[in-house]
């Protein structure tokens, strides 16, 4: 790995993203040290991901009271769980006692936490329920009273519930924030849902899901996702669904960069033009793709009739799981008609995903090259990738802004042709 031009702190300063600050017309891409440096990804771990909303589930992860799901934010283990009343709710997985972890498994149903260590337990809505002298600790009667902790000086058991940390849903997809007060997951959204309504992505049900370890850096993946010029040459299948010269900007105030297909082109071999549209979809939306990336890690592939959906979760500076889902209209969901085109469509995103991760990981090789300072971004359908850019650089130095929007515009205007000359120039 190259060494650092930097210090750690300096991934703090403004500064050190001068280049990245330009207008698109001028500007230079991340420095190279984003992607391919140990200590620029501690400091992002600790302004992007241990700050704002980080997407890390679904919300059909999670059927009923206790269905319990261990994720990571920002190197952090993380417990999701549904309380006796059906509330999501989000903890560290740590005991309060001697820090061991509480859950191992990534999925489990249980009725309450219990520490192996010291036996401490606790309701599933993180409330302490006995430390450790409560029924099932499994102490025999005769030597119960050894570990009586009912007289312990200045122990509260409501001072000593599960740490716990903040949860929101959209989308069909569940939000953490390690933030002891952060913005509201709308105000982080900004317009987004009332851009999406029409879709119902709330009411989705996932019907199929794979994984991928990509050996790349998340924010590769991230920018390969926002921009279309590598479209012709990575994905010629799916630029028959999604022409580049069909491409517009899909941004309003929020922390997302948007684009829309449209209209969405009809290819049969995908298998989607089978399935049928979510109910009430019209206008634009009933014939267009919609392409939303929310920062820091969701990737959004909204059609008419599917989304398709990307959560990754960075592992280290230069390696990310991926994990891919893909959702249909609840009526659609329940048609076993609908199962050959639904193989088609699965076929189809993981064909779509195994391009783009050939791709990117040949970005990583590439960029841990030691002359390489910098790319230019002088293309307007890499605006996106730009405004990604700046919200991150926006994190990194402290500051809280929600970007304002950047209109509908084509993405990719075609150079004018040349002026034709005349027949007869004068003077001939």
């Amino acid at each position: 790995m190259p060494a650092d031009r930097f210090d750690p702190h300096d991934y703090r300063r403004e500064e050190t993203y001068a280049q990245t600050r330009a207008p698109v017309d001028h500007a230079n891409t991340l420095i190279p040290e984003a992607y391919r440096s140990a200590a620029f990804f501690e400091v992002e771990r600790q302004r992007v991901f241990s700050t704002g909303w980080v997407a890390v589930a679904h919300v059909t992860d999670l059927p009923g009271p206790g269905a319990v799901r261990t994720v990571t934010v920002a190197g952090q283990s993380i417990i999701l769980t549904r309380d006796r009343a059906g509330g999501l709710r989000a903890f560290h997985n740590v005991c309060r006692h001697r820090a061991s972890r509480l859950v191992t498994e990534q999925t489990c149903q249980l009725k309450r936490f219990r520490c192996p260590y010291h036996s401490w337990a606790y309701a599933l809505d993180g409330t302490l329920l006995g430390a450790p002298l409560f029924e099932g600790s499994g102490i025999p009667d005769d030597q119960r009273a050894i570990f009586d902790t009912s007289r312990l000086p200045a122990f509260d058991k409501a001072d000593y519930g599960l740490l716990p940390a903040h949860v929101a849903t959209w989308a069909n997809v569940i939000f953490v924030s390690l933030e002891q007060e952060p913005l509201p997951l709308r105000t982080w959204l900004g317009d987004l849902p009332q851009r999406l309504a029409g879709y119902r992505l709330d009411e989705t049900t996932i019907v199929a899901e794979r994984s991928y370890d990509i050996a790349a850096n998340w924010k590769l993946i991230a920018e390969n996702f926002m921009e279309y010029y590598h479209l012709p040459w990575v994905h010629p299948e799916l630029v028959k669904v999604s022409r580049v010269e069909d491409h517009y900007r899909f941004q309003g105030p929020g922390l997302y960069t948007g684009m829309s297909t449209s209209p969405i082109s009809r290819d049969t071999e995908s298998g989607w033009t089978v399935l049928t549209g979510a109910p009430g979809l019209d206008g634009d939306d009933a014939v267009s793709g919609r392409f939303i990336w929310v920062l820091p890690n969701l990737a959004l592939s909204v059609l008419p009739n599917h989304v398709f959906t990307v959560i990754a979760t960075p592992v280290g500076h230069d390696r990310t799981i991926e994990r891919t889902t893909i959702g249909l209209p609840a009526h659609t969901a329940g048609d076993p008609a609908v199962a050959p085109a639904l193989d088609m469509l699965a076929t189809f995103w993981d064909h779509v995903n195994c391009e783009d991760v050939e791709i990117v990981e040949r970005v990583q090789e590439g960029i841990a090259t030691e002359a390489y300072v910098g790319g230019r971004m002088c293309f307007k359908f890499e605006e996106p990738l730009h405004r990604f850019q700046n919200m991150l650089i926006d994190r990194m130095v402290g500051i809280d802004r929600i970007p304002d929007g950047d209109g509908d515009d084509p993405m990719f205007v075609p150079a004018p042709a040349p002026a034709q000359r005349a027949a007869h120039p004068s003077g001939s």
